[in-house]
């Protein structure tokens, strides 16, 4: 078993035993490796600074989408909405002469529902494992979206299709016949932690880390990849593609940490996770914003969220009105990792 990291004093140090192993044994050892679990997220960080009322405007894609364009933020280009079963009939008229796309749910999370199309053989199309549907296949995709399959508390929804995101080089050597995404967890606009979720022959092109993607933590004073891990387990090399994971520079660091803080503005929101990704030609894209971020961040990273999340509430408690850049500077002051050696550059 390869070696893996744990907590001392904040930082990830190795053990030769996964860092994480038998975390759920008692509340003590839990405050000791500083791994925040649900019920804290919720009661600590995400009930006291998400405002019900503000979570239409994250919960619904669309609606994300519209504020991100307004602050002029890049987003994925909508090809067309489809609201009712009439619509799902004319999803040709939408995708006019585009035959890579992606179909989500405006109301989904987890990556349910979302159905990525690299390209067309003849009248059907191509998911970027090879496997080919018809056009009938991607209508009943969507009449499963419109029924409310894969959204929110199962009510009903619309069916978003985008532009698909063709990744940069330098990701796309990362991730198996799919976009890999960058999350960026915030708390009153500091960059917390952050990862790469990048796809496996598993997860069928999707970054889900629950369908076998692969979590590869990022440090947010630097953008350098840090650590992996895979259904849980650390691994230094990708298990499809024989590539190393470890030491990677992302492109464009410091641009996704402009547009996380961004994010935060435009929602109100003050807990959240941002996803963002980053397009050969068009740079770095919003792709979402999630009022319940996940917490595997902490195991792609080697390290408990609480440390960080108590700095910012000390930080934001004593200097309640700094600026963007001041905040980004905290983090990469505060949080910077121990780097490995460098494997691949912008």
């Amino acid at each position: 078993m390869p070696e893996a990291s744990t907590i001392e004093e904040g930082k990830a140090v190795n053990t030769g035993r996964r860092w994480w192993h038998r975390w759920f044994r008692t509340p003590g050892e839990l405050r000791k490796l500083g791994v925040v679990g649900i019920n804290m997220r919720n009661a600590r960080f995400l009930l006291p600074n998400n405002p019900r009322r503000l979570y239409e405007l994250v919960d619904n894609k669309i609606r994300t989408k519209a504020l991100a364009e307004e602050q002029g933020m890049n987003v994925a280009e909508t090809y067309g909405v489809v609201r009712t079963p009439h619509d799902a009939n004319r999803i040709d008229k939408m995708l006019g002469e585009n035959d890579a796309f992606v179909i989500k749910p405006a109301r989904g999370s987890g990556g349910k529902g979302v159905l990525v199309i690299d390209s067309k053989n003849g009248k059907n199309f191509l998911k970027p494992s090879g496997v080919e549907l018809t056009p009938g296949d991607l209508r009943n995709h969507v009449s499963n979206i419109l029924a409310g399959l894969f959204s929110l508390g199962g009510k009903r929804d619309y069916a978003l299709i985008e532009y698909r995101v063709r990744p940069a080089a330098l990701l796309t050597a990362l991730s198996f016949q799919g976009a890999p995404d960058i999350r960026v967890v915030m708390l009153h606009g500091y960059p917390v932690m952050s990862m790469l979720r990048a796809s496996t022959k598993e997860s069928d092109g999707r970054s889900n880390l629950h369908q076998g993607a692969l979590g590869i933590g990022i440090d947010i004073a630097t953008g350098i990849t840090v650590r992996a891990i895979h259904h849980g387990k650390p691994i230094t090399i990708h298990p499809d593609l024989g590539i190393a994971l470890i030491g990677v520079q992302i492109p464009e660091w410091d641009t996704i940490l402009r547009m996380s803080v961004k994010c935060q503005e435009m929602t109100g929101l003050g807990y959240l996770g941002v996803d963002i990704m980053i397009d050969e030609t068009k740079g770095p894209l919003m792709i979402e914003v999630n009022a319940r971020p996940g917490l595997a961040i902490q195991m792609a990273n080697g390290i408990g969220l609480m440390k960080r999340l108590e700095s910012i509430v000390e930080q934001h408690r004593t200097h309640p009105n700094v600026d963007m850049h001041a905040k980004i500077r905290f983090a990469q002051t505060h949080f910077h990792a121990e780097l490995p050696p460098l494997q691949a550059k912008e």
